[in-house]
């Protein structure tokens, strides 16, 4: 579907509700097409597979969390 600039401006719901039922709408700027109005897709990601997680599990600093975010905190005032 397409849909100007104006269209989305005063007809934002509507747009919302064909995007919802999967449909994807451009959006026209003059004539030409400006952007693209998709169904959001939510992604699960496990946060263990991800390469930073755990990176500070043996760092000195991080085995007291309060004394260290305190110590650092202490230096702003």
């Amino acid at each position: 579907m397409k849909a100007t600039a104006k269209d989305l401006r005063f007809h934002s719901k509507e747009l919302i509700e064909t995007v919802s039922r999967g449909e994807e709408v451009i959006i026209t700027f003059r004539g030409k097409p400006c952007a693209k109005l998709v169904p959001f897709e939510k992604k699960k990601q496990k946060i263990s597979h991800h390469k930073l997680f755990g990176m500070w599990k043996d760092h000195d600093q991080s085995q007291n969390v309060d004394e260290y975010v305190r110590n650092l905190r202490k230096e702003r005032f």
